[in-house]
């Protein structure tokens, strides 16, 4: 990934304005509709899903609106299953989620929104490791690899004391105190996520199926990526695992990638993602992508959320087409990412991939 060094935040006001006039001319994306100083668009767009894109999407928000008074947006961070079912049933523009939408999901099809016989556009605009967080008095970080991490969450490692957890952390002072788990209780991208890096990485441990409900019982379930970090900082002993712009002062743990530990971090998340191929099978601008969750390349951070920005094709009504395909050219843009990685942690995605972000925008009609 071609990683910037974050703007200050007064610049970043200053430019999130003037991004909407210059993405089209020096980015390739679609015209925002401004001429000269004062934008021409107005409406109301719709938006629901991923709850660990919200900080994102409050600051794409502001900046979009500050540079279009006469547009307003909602967003509903409900989740990236709600998100889905949202979007399909056409109660909203455009939807947030943590995975994209799978193959069955859009053989399927039914999408009320979109025109009949027409596909969805899936953007990767939002790239964020999870953090496997805990609430352990006097201990900040933790060395863990995939065989352990999978163990806590599947029950079968249940003392913050064991062998397999003093063996990575030589001069911890790890308690005799049992490990309360905690997992999202929705249907969360963040869990599929999860779920998917440990069946990759510890499959002899994690034998469950990749899915963004929870796989069995036990533990202890939370709403949403607030409801997660809210039981693990007032619970003691606890683990969990949220987008990690939200990890605020949580212990946190160092993964193992080959022979080292790598903390989580815009760049190592990048450096997974440039690294991964797009889903086969796909429309040309379906830009999901297939994550190597058992790379071994040095300063590799597995555990890595891709959040996308879900549009029509094609859309059944002209109405707001015109202001998704601004909105998204915002989100796209260098500007945009860069409030992203300011407001939320997010790695900022490459030249390579906006070329091919702004391509799938620029066809939607």
């Amino acid at each position: 990934m071609n990683l910037k060094r974050f703007a200050a935040p007064a610049v970043i006001a200053m430019t999130a304005a003037l991004a909407l006039s210059s993405c089209a001319a020096n980015e390739g994306g679609t015209d925002t509709g401004d001429t000269g100083s004062e934008s021409t668009l107005s409406g109301n767009l719709v938006g629901a899903g991923a709850s660990s894109q919200d900080s994102a999407q409050q600051a794409w928000i502001a900046g979009f609106q500050t540079a279009n008074p006469d547009v307003t947006i909602d967003y509903d961070p409900s989740g990236s299953g709600a998100g889905r079912d949202t979007f399909l049933s056409g109660a909203s523009d455009y939807a947030g989620s943590d995975r994209a939408f799978n193959d069955e999901e859009i053989a399927a099809g039914g999408f009320e929104k979109c025109a009949p016989d027409t596909g969805i556009v899936e953007l990767p605009l939002y790239i964020s490791p999870i953090a496997v967080i805990f609430n352990l008095e006097g201990v900040d970080s933790l060395n863990l690899d995939a065989a352990t991490i999978a163990g806590i969450f599947a029950g079968e490692i249940t003392n913050w004391n064991d062998e397999a957890i003093a063996a990575t952390n030589e001069g911890v002072e790890l308690p005799d105190l049992a490990i309360t788990p905690v997992h999202r209780s929705d249907d969360s991208g963040t869990t599929e996520n999860f779920t998917e890096y440990l069946g990759a990485a510890a499959p002899d441990v994690w034998t469950y199926e990749a899915d963004g409900v929870w796989p069995f019982e036990g533990g202890e379930g939370a709403q949403g990526t607030s409801g997660v970090v809210d039981a693990v900082t007032n619970g003691t002993g606890t683990i969990g695992y949220a987008d990690a712009s939200r990890a605020g002062d949580l212990g946190t743990v160092a993964v193992g990638v080959g022979g080292e530990f790598v903390e989580y971090s815009p760049e190592a998340a990048a450096a997974i993602v440039d690294a991964s191929p797009f889903v086969e099978g796909r429309d040309e601008h379906d830009l999901a992508i297939e994550l190597d969750r058992t790379s071994e390349e040095a300063g590799v951070y597995p555990i890595v959320l891709v959040s996308y920005l879900i549009a029509c094709q094609e859309y059944a009504e002209p109405e707001n087409v015109e202001l998704v395909k601004a909105y998204l050219s915002y989100m796209a843009s260098p500007e945009g990412q860069d409030v992203a990685a300011e407001s939320a942690g997010s790695a900022p995605i490459s030249d390579s991939l906006r070329e091919k972000v702004t391509a799938a925008i620029d066809s939607i009609q």
